[in-house]
């Protein structure tokens, strides 16, 4: 095992991007550093570059507006990135998918290792679903 895939697994950093979410899945993501679930302590840190970060967590269906920025920013992230869609909307557009301003889901913008579907998905999913993408490193 290399050092970078070591290093990964030990302590991923995420960038988070809502895309035209309902900022219920950023609450629940944001709770993940709350004392409760501590994902900090797994050394998970939200950071505030795409380039500093080791994983891409997407919230909300893909909108219009959002789709150029969401490309430039996965062609911005260090290789080999972790993309993960975060709730059913990242996942499949959900109440949204016939609004005439959705694209679609976010895989149909860029690549999409981890899928962590609910509306909005729990903490303790939001945690499986980054330490399974992990994995894949």
């Amino acid at each position: 095992m290399g050092l970078k895939s070591w290093s990964l697994r030990k302590s991923p950093w995420i960038f988070h991007l809502s895309t035209g979410s309902c900022n219920n899945c950023d609450i629940e993501l944001l709770d993940c550093l709350t004392p409760k679930f501590d994902v900090e302590r797994f050394g998970i840190v939200l950071v505030g570059s795409i380039r500093h970060a080791d994983a891409l967590i997407v919230t909300g269906a893909v909108t219009r507006q959002a789709a150029p920025k969401l490309k430039y920013l996965w062609e911005q992230m260090p290789k080999p990135g972790l993309v993960v869609a975060l709730g059913t909307c990242g996942c499949s557009s959900g109440i949204f998918r016939d609004s005439y301003n959705i694209i679609g889901p976010v895989d149909k913008i860029i690549p999409v290792d981890v899928y962590v579907p609910g509306c909005p998905p729990k903490p303790e999913a939001i945690i499986s679903g980054i330490v399974k993408g992990l994995a894949k490193l």
